[in-house]
This record gives structure tokens, C-alpha cells and sequence, in this order.
């Protein structure tokens, strides 16, 4: 468990405060005319640091340093940062009443303002009506005339804002301990995912909103923003009761990068524990989360070393299917994980969208789907349920899940191994990267990370599994094991079974066991008949992650 605090741009103007102080005597804030821009924010009246100045991020990185050696927080969220004025235009603070007085709500504006529209970037001929109202540019935010460092205007660096504060978040958090930060920002930019986690701002707890979350959660991992998740049950309160839409938005929720329950200060308690039937639909869905995080932790190392978002639209992975093109009720995590959730109140079916191939429920192994064109599918979904399913020619590194990531990491591995349903010939492929989850950088060659290519195929009857591993070093020193392979969409095993490991024969297989389930099937294959296929459960093993392994047997007929 890490300790995150939230931590807003604006500096409060207060002479006894030594962070303001510091600011003023280092010159760091946004000017207009040559004084610090004043607007108002929830400590009051502020200042914003100009973080395009090389002077500011060395003071903020110092400001964090300070607050660190008070409270040792293991990361920042830095909200607000668009950035966001409670008031408008060019402010003075008032004389002979306190601002704010505390009575009321803390964002209604008591500075004394006046609108600036005096100059082409504060009323450019071009407007751009952002708000949804007819607003100046500036609205309820910094002056677009105001100044940055060497005469940068707002006007030109505005968007730049929340990335700019991002990167000296970084560079003050990483010196402290010389750790990978955990930065969680509201304003972005191209690049910021990079740097930083990023929510999707203040949503409503409304179904229309739970739907909006996966297009708005695709959209960022497109934008270069992988660790992204929108407030599950949403920020706003909406109409009571939220038990059914807290049900359907943690099953969601689950399986965003970053999956948070958030909710504004005023809304009704919304903690997943608040309902017998949504703590059930959270064990059940976070419960498969943990179990996938080797897997979302290796997609995560995808994301750092080719910008691929963790969760993505369907047509990422089949781009030839057009009418996926705008599927957005569905989403994939990964190439080959798919999650199809309740998305409208008081339904217990859902309509999912099947590419063609076989698909494997990952709640239960032996439902699968086998379809050979694009088709929807009627799914039971119970109230508690959420159907997620893996895609044929997939091998998925998963764990046995735990209460806290920590203990979660620690736990044995099992690999599935997904084959077109009744294959003759087929081949499945997948990964692991693993390392010190605190490195600055999620790389090889450092010692502290190992890094494992998973190869099956099935060909005249023999099944062949193996690995490939760079970096043994780091697995090894953990020592983590595989103790389970699931074989799905086979035969059993008819004989000739022998593992490898390191090119060593493993004499002693009498702890293995051979368990074999048949496959249900949701709807008759297309074709009319059922090719006889099952589950394959090979238990007790101990392969070491970090030395090569293979595996083969013949197929049982």
C-alpha cells in the first residue's frame, strides 16, 4: 500500500507561508505585467508557479523534497492543473473582507476582478468556446496576455501547463529516492503519458458516463497515455441509489489501467463495501484484476518501449473487421483479453461482439465461443457477473492474486495456453517481464528484471510448450515458479509427456497432476456440430521463471 496526496499548483499568498516566500524570492510565478498573476483557487488568493522556468522546477522540486521529509508520500496527484481559476480576468485582493470567508462554497470567486479583453490573445478573432458557453478564452483560468519565463504568453503555453508540471513533478519526486515515480495528473499533453497516470476528470455517477468512460479510456491510450481510468461509480453524485451502477462500474472499472473508487467530497458514500452486492462484484472482478497483474504489468513494459496502449479498441487487434471501427461497449486488454460489460440499468444479457476465432471465458475455461465471422453473442450476465474472454493462439501469464499487490507478486505462477478450438495445427505465443517495480525505468540489463517469451504449438498430434528467457538473474533470486499449465481448446494428454528444463530432462514427475474438463459451449458452433475438445490442467509443477523450459506430450485421441 503507497500514500498519494493530492497537491494543487496554486500557491496560497500568505507572508507566514515558506513555500510562498520562497516563491517570490526565487521568481517563479506567471506575471502579468510584471507582477505575479493573482487568482484564486481553494486556498484562496494564489499565484501559479511557471513551470517552463527552469528556476521553478529546481524550487518545486526543493518545495517537494521539503514536504517529503514531513510526510514521506510515495507519489503525487496533481489536479487542477489545467490550469483552473475560480475567478476571471485580471484580480486584486480585496480590502476590509476576508477571501474566501469560509461560509460558503470555496469556488465562487471573491477576489476583486475585472475582465481583460484589451489585447488579441485575451479576444482573438477566433472563439474558441471551450466551456460549452460564450466565455472569453480566459474564462476560469489565467489570463491568456499573462507571461511565462523569457515572454512565453498564456496564449501560446496554455495546454502546456499540466505536462510542464508533470515533468518537474517527476524530476523533484525521482531525487528524493531515486524511484519510479507514481504522478497522477488531470491536465495532459502529447507526452505527459510518459511521466504520468492520468483520470479522466470529474464524471457522473450516471449510466450514460459508464458507457462515455471506455471511449474516453481508449481514446488516452491512442493519445500515448497508457495508465489511465475514469472515477468508477463516478465523482458527481447522481439520483440514488448507485448499487446497480457500482456493480456494473467496478466490473469496468477492474479492468482500466488505472482503476480507482472516487467521489466528490458532498456525493453519498460510494466505497465498494457500502453493498453486499457490489463487495461481490468487486471480489469477483478485482480478484481476476490481481490474478492478471504479471500480465498488465508486461503490458505496461509494451507501453514504455513501443507507446501500444494497455487497453485498446477492438479493431487494434483486427483491423479488417470495419464494424469494429467504432466499437466502443467493448474493449480489449491487450491484443487478446476482452472484456464485454453491462452498460444499461436493470439488464442481466449482454450483446458482445465476437471476431471470428475462439474465445475462452476467463472465469471459467471450459465456456468457450467459436464463431467464423464477426457475430454479437447473447451473454448471461448476472448481477455480479462481468464476461471477459481470451482469444485463441494466446499464452497468458497470470498469479493467484492476493489482498495487496506486494503480497500478490510474490505468488506462483499458472500459464494458459489458448489454441483455436480443435486445432490440428496451431500456435499460441506470449510474455513476462518482470523487475524491481521501483526502477526509475522498466528496461533489461540492469540485473534487477528478467524477461520470458512463451512458444506453444500443436502439430501431428504432439503439443510442444517452451520458453525463452533474457535476464535470468532477477527471476531466479525471487524465485518464482510456474506451478500450473492450462491447455485449452486440445485433447488430453495420450502419452510420451516429458519436460525440459534448461535442456535437462526432469526425471521425476510422480507430484504432476493431469486434470481434464470438457468445453461447454455458449451457442452451437456455426457449422452445427461440436468438435470434442477440453480444459488441460497440468498441476504441480515448479519450473523457476528465468531458466528455459519445454514441454511436450501426445495428444489423446
Amino acid at each position: 500500500m503507497h500514500y498519494i496526496v493530492i497537491n494543487d499548483p496554486g500557491i496560497g499568498v500568505n507572508k507566514s507561508y515558506g513555500t510562498y516566500q520562497r516563491g517570490l524570492a526565487n521568481d517563479v510565478f506567471i506575471k502579468y505585467e510584471g507582477k505575479p498573476f493573482l487568482a484564486q483557487v481553494w486556498p484562496g488568493a494564489v499565484h501559479f508557479p511557471d513551470f517552463l522556468n527552469p528556476k521553478t522546477v529546481e524550487w518545486w522540486g526543493d518545495e517537494i523534497r521539503r514536504f517529503h521529509e514531513l510526510a514521506p508520500i510515495d507519489g503525487l496527484w496533481i489536479d487542477m492543473n489545467e490550469v483552473s481559476n475560480f475567478c476571471n480576468g485580471l484580480c486584486t485582493i480585496p480590502e476590509g473582507r476576508i477571501c474566501p470567508n469560509g461560509t460558503g462554497p470555496g469556488w465562487i470567486c471573491c477576489l476583486d476582478c475585472k475582465n481583460v479583453t484589451k489585447t488579441k490573445w485575451d479576444d482573438p478573432p477566433y472563439k474558441i468556446n471551450a466551456s460549452g458557453i460564450q466565455a472569453p478564452i480566459g474564462y476560469k483560468t489565467i489570463a491568456t496576455s499573462a507571461t511565462h519565463y523569457n515572454g512565453v504568453r498564456e496564449y501560446d503555453a496554455h495546454s502546456l501547463y499540466g505536462f510542464s508540471e508533470t515533468i518537474a513533478t517527476h524530476k523533484g519526486l525521482q531525487a528524493i529516492e531515486g524511484k519510479r515515480p507514481f504522478i497522477l495528473t488531470r491536465a495532459t499533453f502529447v507526452g505527459s503519458g510518459h511521466y504520468a497516470a492520468h483520470w479522466t476528470g470529474d464524471n457522473k455517477g450516471t449510466w450514460e458516463d459508464l458507457k462515455y468512460s471506455i471511449s474516453t479510456v481508449l481514446n488516452f491510450g491512442i493519445f500515448g497515455v497508457p495508465m489511465v481510468g475514469s472515477d468508477i461509480c463516478g465523482f458527481y453524485p447522481a439520483a440514488p441509489p448507485l448499487e446497480e451502477l457500482c456493480n456494473r462500474w467496478i466490473q469496468v472499472g477492474a479492468f482500466y489501467p488505472f482503476s480507482r473508487d472516487h467521489a466528490n467530497y458532498y456525493s453519498p458514500r460510494q466505497e465498494l463495501y457500502q453493498w453486499k452486492s457490489v463487495t461481490k462484484s468487486s471480489r469477483n472482478a478485482l480478484g481476476m484484476r490481481y490474478k492478471l497483474l504479471p500480465y498488465l504489468y508486461t503490458l505496461s513494459y509494451e507501453a514504455h518501449k513501443t507507446g501500444a496502449p494497455i487497453v485498446r479498441p477492438l479493431f487494434f487487434t483486427f483491423p479488417n473487421i470495419p464494424e469494429l471501427y467504432e466499437l466502443s461497449t467493448q474493449f480489449l486488454v491487450g491484443s487478446n483479453v476482452m472484456v464485454s460489460p453491462v452498460l444499461e440499468k436493470a439488464k442481466t444479457k449482454v450483446s458482445a461482439l465476437f471476431p471470428p476465432g475462439t474465445w475462452y471465458s476467463l472465469f471459467d475455461m471450459t465456456q468457450v465461443i467459436v464463431t467464423k465471422e464477426p457475430h454479437y453473442r447473447s451473454l448471461d450476465a448476472p448481477l455480479h457477473v462481468v464476461n471477459v474472454h481470451l482469444y485463441q493462439n494466446t499464452i497468458l501469464p497470470m498469479q493467484r492474486g492476493g489482498m495487496l499487490t506486494k503480497e500478490a507478486r510474490m505468488t506462483p505462477f499458472t500459464i494458459v495456453v489458448a489454441f483455436p478450438l480443435g486445432a490440428s495445427e496451431g500456435v499460441a505465443k506470449g510474455n513476462l517481464f518482470l523487475d524491481d517495480d521501483e526502477l526509475p525505468e522498466m528496461k533489461l540489463g540492469n540485473g534487477k528484471s528478467t524477461y520470458m517469451d512463451f512458444h506453444a504449438t500443436t502439430s501431428n498430434g504432439t503439443v510442444k510448450i517452451w520458453s525463452e528467457v533474457q535476464e535470468s538473474k532477477y527471476a531466479l533470486d525471487k524465485g518464482w515458479y510456474i506451478e500450473k499449465v492450462t491447455v485449452l481448446g486440445l485433447n488430453g494428454i495420450g502419452g510420451a509427456f516429458d519436460i525440459l528444463v534448461d535442456g535437462s530432462k526432469v526425471e521425476d514427475t510422480s507430484k504432476l497432476e493431469f486434470e481434464t474438463e470438457e468445453h461447454k459451449f455458449i451457442d452451437k458452433l456455426e457449422d452445427g456440430g461440436h468438435k470434442k475438445s477440453m480444459m488441460l490442467d497440468i498441476k504441480g509443477l515448479e519450473l523457476p521463471i528465468g531458466k528455459n523450459f519445454a514441454m511436450s506430450w501426445k495428444m489423446g485421441i
